[in-house]
């Protein structure tokens, strides 16, 4: 794991050696293993390397091989080196000692610019072609791991994070408006529909599953790889499909647990979680090593509000885990003290720019210390799990049938899944009736979606365009891309603006903390094992995400693999943690209203409407208040904005 940056002259200019140390300076504020340059006449790499696996103790990065006058510096960790061993012909008595940077090169001389369709794992990574007189790059299929570049004047410069590029001379630190007015307008998640912007005009990034090259000049930037795609796994039978998926996931799972560290992982109540600890633990048994888990619980004095359905406090639930699976080490952590107002700053000194998802940034920051001071090196997650291993949506599944007219497969699913949740078959039949006849049931019930409030000031997301830009890729203005959840999985796959925030905010933390986020669940091999199987796979019987329960029967507990009634609410303490700070919070909100700088940009006229709502400290359910939401949001942005005025 490393912070990478480098400097490329074009035009025969000569290189600024200053620049490099820049560059290199920027970077000391993040603990490093050791720090090593390369430069010739006219590129200067640098790189602030933090050792995470055993290849990479000792390994030279930037790294120069004479033979083929090829250099890379690369911030990456490659999974499938085992295939890449027998692809590459590598001897066997040099593949325990071959790091991954050299991979990287000898993929790249074997394939050149497809090399990175061999590629698995998480990374980013350039390379100086001496021979072709090129720099190559690209960055893994989803993103995980950052890496921003200036492209101007035959100048081409790249870092893992954008604060050294800012601090060379000949880069502007000017806001990029259109990027401001997307984050804005959209009260989704993700930032902006273009995932090589970012929040300044003169810095792009290479978006997830694209590579970039610098040549004669001219800079191109191209994609990759494409999920999903259109090969189809067919089987015999259930069993067959388990054990296919079983393999591929364990695989996923093993490859990550590759660390000179403790092994650690977030740890909640559900089944993505759980999986990946369900299969992590007993293979760190075989290494001597245990699995310690990190899970945040709400403060002691937190009193559950949440309906029946959500579960708060979930420690119940993670502690049949961690009893049931065994080889782990669990921690309960409640942050005590600590809210999403008071680590506004740390988020936006690591992230370099606003964000959105405040409700959880306490207990993320809080983990990632925690595993820093455990000696964690690799600390594994299953985030995306809900769009691959636990896929299965039985609701959107029947009235797939109801539409195929599969009628009697729809009643004995409807029924079944009825049963399994323990309510009334008519009650699921009007949702699914509801949701496969929308135009219908907004006739009778005379329901329409009411428009979300705006954060964004009218003339200015008017002046930007911002509403038709989303609209020309399917989001309305209450960020609504899709009701069909076999829609929205596809673009979760295909628009590549969604897991941008996850890559950005792994990368960026793991730096000061020396923590490798890793997701089984996401892993390229899993992504394309589980888009390939038949829906079959996942709804069946009456249960929903079906081939995560069905494949871990004995692994993970029955009260957690086959619950289908609560899930888990995790923030939900949220308002409570915010008393002691309530009036400055209120303050602070109240001084935005009258600064003129960020007034371009905010709908202060209606935030100033909605803070008399909130004067008062409110109930603890106001967490998950839309105008709350504003609220933080706008202050957030408001901090950034005079970060960096």
């Amino acid at each position: 794991m490393s912070a990478i940056a480098g400097i490329y002259h074009m035009n025969n200019e000569p290189l600024i050696v200053e620049h490099g140390r820049i560059l290199m300076k920027e970077l000391e504020k993040y603990p490093a293993d050791d720090v090593q340059t390369w430069y010739s006449d006219k590129i200067f790499l640098g790189c602030h390397a933090q050792w995470i696996t055993p290849e990479s103790v000792g390994e030279k990065l930037p790294y120069y091989d004479l033979e083929r006058k090829l250099a890379i510096n690369a911030d990456a960790i490659i999974d499938n080196r085992a295939e890449l061993f027998e692809k590459l012909q590598i001897p066997k008595a040099k593949q325990k000692s071959i790091t991954d940077s050299e991979l990287i090169l000898l993929s790249y001389d074997k394939w050149g610019e497809d090399s990175p369709k061999y590629l698995v794992g998480d990374f980013a990574y350039m390379i100086w072609d001496e021979r072709e007189q090129k720099v190559f790059g690209a960055r893994d299929y989803s993103g995980l791991r950052t890496l921003y570049f200036h492209f101007q004047n035959n100048k081409f410069a790249f870092s893992t994070v954008m604060a050294p590029l800012l601090k060379l001379p000949y880069i502007e630190k000017t806001l990029n408006k259109q990027w401001i007015a997307e984050f804005l307008a959209n009260p989704g998640m993700f930032e902006s529909v273009d995932p090589s912007s970012t929040v300044y005009t003169t810095l792009r990034q290479i978006p997830p599953s694209h590579s970039l090259k610098v040549i004669n000049g001219e800079l191109t930037v191209s994609r990759y790889c494409q999920l999903p795609e259109e090969n189809k796994l067919k089987l015999k039978s259930n069993e067959e499909y388990e054990e296919a998926f079983k393999e591929v996931y364990q695989r996923a799972v093993n490859d990550r647990l590759r660390t000179i560290h403790k092994v650690g992982a977030h740890l909640s109540g559900g089944l993505d979680s759980g999986s990946v600890a369900c299969l992590a633990a007993p293979a760190l048994r075989g290494e001597s090593k245990q699995l310690h888990t990190f899970s945040y619980v709400p403060l002691q004095e937190f009193e559950d509000w949440t309906p029946k359905s959500r579960v708060a406090n979930e420690r119940p639930l993670i502690e049949s885990t961690v009893n049931f699976v065994g080889n782990i080490v669990p921690e309960f952590l409640d942050f005590e003290g600590e809210s999403s107002y008071t680590v506004i700053d740390e988020w936006l000194n690591h992230l370099e720019m606003p964000y959105k998802f405040f409700e959880n940034s306490y207990w993320l920051k809080g983990i990632y210390e925690r595993a820093n001071q455990k000696g964690v090196g690799v600390l594994l997650n299953g985030q995306r799990g809900n769009w691959t291993v636990s896929w299965g949506p039985a609701l959107e599944y029947h009235v797939r049938l109801l539409k195929k007219f599969q009628l009697i497969r729809s009643i004995r699913e409807i029924f079944l899944y009825s049963r399994n949740l323990q309510v009334k078959k008519s009650r699921v039949v009007s949702v699914v009736a509801r949701k496969t006849f929308p135009l219908v049931g907004r006739i009778f019930t005379g329901k329409e979606v009411d428009p979300s409030p705006l954060m964004i000031n009218s003339e200015f997301a008017e002046n930007m365009g911002v509403f038709e830009t989303l609209l020309s890729h399917g989001i309305d203005r209450n960020g609504t891309i899709s009701q069909n959840w076999y829609e929205i999985r596809k673009m979760q796959f295909e628009q590549l603006y969604y897991w941008n925030i996850t890559g950005t905010y792994g990368s960026k933390f793991s730096l000061p903390y020396k923590v490798w986020d890793r997701d089984p669940t996401n892993d390229l091999r899993v992504a394309r094992f589980c888009l390939s199987l038949p829906e079959e796979q996942y709804v069946q019987n009456g249960l929903d995400r079906a081939l995560i329960r069905r494949t871990t029967k004995n692994l993970l507990p029955d009260n957690i693999r086959l619950n289908f009634r609560t899930r888990g609410a995790q923030g939900a303490d949220g308002i409570i943690r915010m008393t002691s700070h309530w009036s400055k919070f209120i303050n602070e909100l109240e001084q935005m209203l009258n600064d003129a700088q960020v007034a371009e940009y905010l709908n202060i006229e209606f935030i100033r409407t909605i803070i008399p709502k909130f004067k008062e400290i409110p109930g603890p359910e106001y967490v998950y208040d839309q105008d709350f939401k504003i609220l933080m949001r706008s202050l957030i942005f408001y901090r950034f904005i005079k970060k960096v005025a």
